[in-house]
């Protein structure tokens, strides 16, 4: 296999692993209170990056960069985790995976709010695609009062659309490195949800072999190794190329959710999704196009076109 189809398969890998996630949530949180899901979750996963740092030789010590941006950036990375997560247990998966990626047109409106030159007319046309995608998602059978987890992933669209905007303002032009910052962030998730957690650790103590299966996946393979994997292949192919296969996650979690999840989609979830992936898809290449035609002074330079620079799906 050659260098780039390696790569494209690593990122490919990636966006699979990312998309399953939701049903993983979704099933964890059914067998356990949500707090203790993520309780269970950041703490398996600082463990294991802890591990990873501490078996690095050379420079283990953290940067006082990457103290200041973990902490703030452990905050909103665990405030993108409740809501995403209450909002998968009360959705389906797929609803789930297809509305979190709105994340893709909100995070360059974020970013650029309040400063100089805009978006093009087309990238509007694409975000207005997507909202009305939503709605379709939102209606199900037909169109009603929308349920709670839709709300709450809408939420969660937003607030993690601020995340990923803060990373790229809080690591810019900064000695910080990937797998420490992570490290830092999982740690404060960590202390962060212990004390919900605490009163329900025997409960957690106790929990079926599935459940912990189910534990261990969201924190060894949706977090540590999928965000390693995800910087490995970032690093060997192109932003475009990288965004475009990562892209995919909101499809295998449609995949996922239909396949072992047991869900479908009606006519009208369908027309939204394969909406929500149009005005996506759409927006992302507008956004790009815009960008490399009106470059940023070096300084304030990052890739923002896609959501999943740092690990905060669920």
């Amino acid at each position: 296999m050659s260098d780039v189809r390696r790569t494209d398969a690593v990122l490919l890998l990636v966006a699979v692993v990312w998309g399953s996630s939701y049903l993983s949530a979704q099933t964890a949180a059914a067998a356990l209170p949500v707090l203790l899901v993520l309780f269970a979750r950041y703490a398996l996963s600082a463990l294991a990056c802890l591990g990873l740092v501490l078996s690095r030789r050379g420079a283990r010590r953290w940067t006082r960069d990457e103290l200041r941006a973990g902490l703030p950036l452990g905050l909103t990375q665990a405030a993108v985790l409740v809501v995403e997560t209450y909002g998968v247990a009360h959705t389906t998966a797929a609803n789930a995976g297809l509305i979190i990626s709105l994340t893709i047109v909100l995070t360059p409106l974020l970013d650029r709010a309040g400063r100089s030159g805009g978006l093009p007319p087309a990238f509007y046309a694409a975000t207005g695609l997507s909202v009305l995608a939503v709605a379709l998602l939102m209606g199900g059978d037909g169109f009603h009062a929308p349920r709670l987890g839709d709300l709450l992933m809408l939420g969660a669209a937003l607030v993690r659309a601020g995340h990923v905007v803060l990373v790229g303002r809080l690591t810019v032009g900064r000695a910080v490195r990937p797998l420490h910052l992570t490290t830092v962030q999982t740690v404060v998730g960590t202390v962060l949800f212990l004390p919900a957690a605490g009163a329900g650790l025997p409960t957690l103590a106790r929990a079926s072999a599935a459940t912990w299966t189910q534990l261990l996946y969201l924190a060894l393979f949706c977090s540590v190794f999928a965000f390693l994997a995800q910087t490995w292949a970032v690093q060997r192919s192109s932003a475009s190329r990288a965004s475009l296969l990562l892209g995919t996650e909101p499809l295998w979690a449609v995949a996922v959710g239909v396949a072992l999840g047991g869900e479908h989609l009606t006519p009208l979830t369908g027309l939204g999704a394969a909406m929500m992936l149009t005005g996506t898809y759409w927006g992302q290449s507008v956004e790009r196009a815009h960008r490399e035609k009106h470059p940023e002074p070096p300084s304030t330079q990052r890739e923002l076109t896609c959501p999943t620079t740092t690990p905060t799906t669920t």
